[in-house]
Order: structure tokens, then C-alpha cells, then sequence
């Protein structure tokens, strides 16, 4: 119980960090790339962990199936990760955001088949009608339409959702094999290598250090907050199921449209209305039901 507890807990705080790290995200992928926000985000959270993890470290790699897992996350996650950015940076937040919710149920499927996480009828309905929530309170147009999916960024974004979801499975499965550290600390390793390669084979690591300097702000709330995120996200999977600390940790968009209205003082429209109460009312009683 107590465990289960601190689980939803993290999941709050990876649900608050990932509200800021994407609104930062979005900046620094116009102002620095995509291949360059992805290498800085995981350089840090590389140099970060590396006193946490070099005595687990050794364990990972002498054990074939934790490092096939764990790398395998951290490959589909590059490829996510940079459609997902490439989606931020081409098309509005408005438009694209409303496609990141339907990485909750990629990664739930997954859970199931493979690693056999069951969740009770209610938590399935409560995931249901979150991702529901989070569509309309993320979807800021005024008539939702087919043509919606044609908009710039939006392909790209339902995408990088379907790999994010399955890299989510592959990182609480690694997880659940090593632990949270490592695991975050294997991704990282790979995605700062698969990065840092194309930066350099594309000639533009030179350009790359001036721009960090130019936006250390931007680049250090986005790196702290997207890392502390992955960290809180993978340890609440190791501990309860997949898609609930999915369903619970993808709100972030909430924490987005929070801070629109008290501090930018935007205005929602009807359907975002009901689409917020939907999704704060699902995410509440979902994580006191998983305790």
C-alpha cells in the first residue's frame, strides 16, 4: 500500500515535470533542432546518473535480455523522440499535442500481451475516459473534423506517440529487470550516441555550443525537468502497472493548459472545459483506485 502510494506520487511529479519540459521543448527544438535538443537532454540526464548507477551498471551489461531490452527502448525512444519534436517544430502545439495521449494505450496493449499486467474493468474504463479528457482539453480547434489529421505536424505526432508507447513498455520492462536508475541511464547512453553521431556527421557540432550557450536557461529547466520525469515515470512502472503510470504520467497536458489559463490567461473553450474535468476527475479517482 505503501509503496503502491509513493508510486502514484512519483507519477504526479513526472506528470508536473513532463508539462514543463514539453513547453520547453517546443522552444528549444525551433531555436537549437531536433537531433540537438534530444543530445542535450540526454547528456545531462548521462552525467547526471552516472554516480547512481556504476555499480549497477556492470550487472546490466553482463545480463544478455536487460541490455536487448533496455537498448531496444532506447532506440524505438530516439525515433519517437525525434518525431515527436519534428512534429513540435513544424506544426502548432495546439495541433499536435492532442496526438500524445494515444501513447497510453500503445504502451498498455503491449503491457498486457507480453508482460501480463492486468488492471480491473474500473481502471480501464478510468484510462478510457482520460485519454478521452485529454483529447478535448488538448484539441484547441473549434470543429473537430477528418481534415484535422492532415494538418501539419499531426502524422507525425500519432506516430511518434505509437513508438513512445512502445518504448514506455520497454523502459518499465527494463525496469522491472534492472531498476529505474539504470535504465534511465542506458537510455540516455544510447540516445547521447545515436544523437551526438548525427550532429557531428551533419557538421553542426560547432553551431551546437554556441546555441547551448545562447540558451542555457531554456535548455537547463528543459533538461532537469524532461529528466526528472523519466526517472519518476520508470520508477512508478517497476512498481504498479504500465498503463496506469502512463495513463497517470501522460496528464502533463493538463499541468499545459493549467498554466495557460492562470498565468498566460487564456480562455477554454467549451469542449476543453468538459474535456478538463474529464481528465482531472479520471486521473484522481484512477490513481486513488490504484493504491
Amino acid at each position: 500500500m505503501v509503496v503502491s502510494s509513493l508510486a502514484i506520487g512519483v507519477c504526479v511529479i513526472a506528470m508536473l515535470s513532463w508539462g514543463i519540459g514539453d513547453f520547453f521543448i517546443q522552444k528549444s527544438t525551433r531555436k537549437l533542432g531536433d537531433w540537438e535538443t534530444l543530445f542535450v537532454i540526454t547528456l545531462f540526464g548521462t552525467l547526471i546518473l552516472i554516480p547512481f548507477v556504476y555499480r549497477s551498471l556492470f550487472l546490466v551489461l553482463s545480463d544478455s535480455r536487460s541490455l536487448y531490452v533496455l537498448v531496444g527502448s532506447a532506440l524505438l525512444l530516439t525515433a519517437a523522440a525525434v518525431f515527436e519534436f519534428e512534429s513540435f517544430r513544424r506544426g502548432k502545439m495546439s495541433v499536435v499535442e492532442p496526438m500524445l495521449p494515444f501513447e497510453i494505450p500503445a504502451a498498455s496493449v503491449l503491457a498486457f500481451v507480453l508482460l501480463g499486467d492486468r488492471i480491473t474493468s474500473l481502471q480501464f474504463g478510468l484510462i478510457v475516459t482520460l485519454i478521452v479528457g485529454l483529447f478535448l482539453v488538448s484539441f484547441r480547434g473549434r470543429v473537430f473534423s477528418l481534415r484535422y489529421f492532415v494538418e501539419r505536424g499531426v502524422f507525425l505526432g500519432l506516430l511518434g506517440a505509437g513508438l513512445m508507447g512502445a518504448a514506455d513498455f520497454l523502459l518499465g520492462w527494463g525496469s522491472r529487470i534492472a531498476d529505474p536508475l539504470t535504465a534511465n541511464f542506458v537510455l540516455n547512453v544510447v540516445m547521447v550516441l545515436c544523437s551526438g553521431a548525427v550532429i557531428v556527421a551533419t557538421g553542426r557540432s560547432k553551431r551546437l555550443l554556441s546555441d547551448i550557450r545562447e540558451n542555457r536557461g531554456v535548455i537547463l529547466i528543459m533538461s532537469i525537468s524532461d529528466n526528472v520525469a523519466w526517472v519518476g515515470y520508470a520508477f512508478a512502472m517497476s512498481i504498479i502497472p504500465i498503463a496506469i503510470a502512463t495513463g497517470l504520467s501522460e496528464a502533463s497536458c493538463i499541468v499545459a493548459v493549467l498554466l495557460g489559463i492562470f498565468i498566460n490567461r487564456e480562455k477554454l473553450q467549451r469542449h476543453q472545459s468538459v474535456g478538463l474535468i474529464i481528465a482531472l476527475a479520471s486521473a484522481i479517482i484512477l490513481a486513488f483506485v490504484a493504491v
